[in-house]
C-alpha cells in the first residue's frame, strides 16, 4: 500500500488545546489570520501558506460536526495499517439505522486524506437525505475497501443563518479617485475581485449582495490614504507647486501635478508665495458626474546650493536691484 499523508494536527496550527472552546478557537484564528494575512505579507510565501494552513484548520474546527469526526479520526492516525502497514485498525461503526444488526467497520487506511474520509462519513448524501450503502467489491470506486461494506448515516448540516457582514478596504488617493476592478482578500481566506465606482472617500461603505454569511451582504467600509501631494477638500483639491526666484519674478509657464497627471499653468510676474490659482475641472468628481477645482498654491523656493557662475549673476544683481522691500521699515 503506498504511504499516505502526514497527519496535519490543526490544534497544533492554531496553537489551542483539545478541549478548546469555540470561541477561543475563532478568537486565536482572527489573531493569526491578521498577522500572516498575504495583504499584510506581501511576497512572503512562508506566511501565505501559514494563512492557508490557519483557513484550513479553522475550517475542520470551527465546525462542530466536522470537529466531532476529526477527532474520531485522529485517534487512528498513529496505530498500524494507517501509515500503509499491512494491519488495519478497526474504527468507529456508522451505522445506517439505530436499530440495524451486522454493521460494517469503516477502514480509515482505505482514504487518501482527512477530507476524503469526513466526505464518505458525514459529507455525501442523496437528494433526500437519506442513507447510502457503499458497493462490495467494486474496485474502481477509490473511496471503497474491495474486502469492506460500509454502512453510514448522512446528516443533514445545519442551515447557516443568513447574516450581514462588514469589511475595511484602504486604498491610495489615486485608485480611490480612478476606482475600477480591485482584489480583495477577506479574513475568512476568500479572494474577491469587486468592482469599485470612481471618486470614492473616507467613511464610505460599498455593498456587494449575497457575500456575506449564508447569503447575506458584505459592507466594505472604504478609508482613503492620506497623500503626499494632494490635500481633498470636499470636491477641491489642495496642492503646493513649488517655484524658484526667477521664475516667480519673470512669471511662465510651470508644471502644475494633478490626479490626471502633469498639467501646465501659467503664473503671473512678480507671484507671491502663497498665492493660490485655480485649475477647473481638475478636482474630485461627485455622484452626478461634476467636478470640482484643483487650488495650486505657489510656494518660493530658494535653493541651498549654487554654483559659482550663479553666484557671480546674484552678486551682480544684488548691485544693480531697485526693489527695496524693507524700505518701509526704515523709514
Amino acid at each position: 500500500m503506498q504511504n499516505l499523508p502526514n497527519f496535519r494536527d490543526y490544534y497544533e496550527i492554531l496553537g489551542v488545546s483539545k478541549d478548546a472552546s469555540g470561541e477561543e478557537i475563532k478568537k486565536v484564528y482572527r489573531r493569526l489570520a491578521r498577522q500572516y494575512h498575504p495583504d499584510l505579507n506581501p511576497g512572503n510565501k512562508e506566511s501565505e501558506e501559514k494563512f492557508k494552513d490557519i483557513g484550513e484548520a479553522y475550517e475542520v474546527l470551527s465546525d462542530s460536526a466536522k470537529r466531532s469526526q476529526y477527532d474520531q479520526f485522529s485517534r487512528y492516525w498513529k496505530q498500524k495499517g494507517f501509515a500503509g502497514n499491512k494491519q488495519t485498525p478497526k474504527a468507529k461503526t456508522w451505522q445506517s439505522n439505530p436499530s440495524s444488526n451486522g454493521n460494517q467497520d469503516v477502514d480509515p487506511s482505505q482514504f487518501s486524506d482527512f477530507e476524503s474520509f469526513i466526505n464518505q462519513v458525514i459529507g455525501v448524501k442523496n437528494k433526500g437525505g437519506a442513507s447510502k450503502s457503499a458497493s462490495n467489491g467494486n474496485a474502481s470506486d477509490p473511496f471503497r475497501s474491495p474486502r469492506t461494506k460500509v454502512a453510514y448515516t448522512v446528516s443533514t448540516p445545519p442551515r447557516t443563518t443568513r447574516r450581514d457582514i462588514e469589511a475595511r478596504l484602504t486604498l491610495p488617493l489615486e485608485k480611490a479617485y480612478q476606482g475600477g476592478n480591485e482584489r480583495i482578500r477577506l479574513e475568512d481566506g476568500r479572494s474577491l475581485e469587486v468592482s469599485m465606482p470612481p471618486g470614492m472617500v473616507t467613511g464610505q461603505t460599498i455593498r456587494l449582495r449575497n457575500q456575506g454569511v449564508g447569503g447575506g451582504d458584505l459592507y466594505l467600509k472604504i478609508t482613503v490614504n492620506s497623500h503626499p501631494l494632494f490635500k481633498l477638500d470636499g470636491l477641491n483639491i489642495l496642492c503646493q507647486v513649488p517655484v524658484t526666484p526667477t521664475e516667480a519674478v519673470l512669471g511662465g509657464q510651470v508644471e502644475a501635478p494633478t490626479l490626471d497627471g502633469p498639467v501646465k499653468m501659467t503664473i503671473p510676474q512678480g507671484v507671491r508665495s502663497g498665492q493660490k490659482f485655480r485649475l477647473g475641472n481638475k478636482g474630485y468628481p461627485s455622484d452626478d458626474g461634476k467636478r470640482g477645482d484643483q487650488l495650486v498654491e505657489i510656494q518660493i523656493v530658494t535653493p541651498k546650493n549654487i554654483s559659482q557662475e550663479e553666484r557671480e549673476l546674484y552678486e551682480k544683481l544684488r548691485q544693480i536691484e531697485t526693489f527695496k522691500p524693507r524700505a518701509d521699515l526704515l523709514s
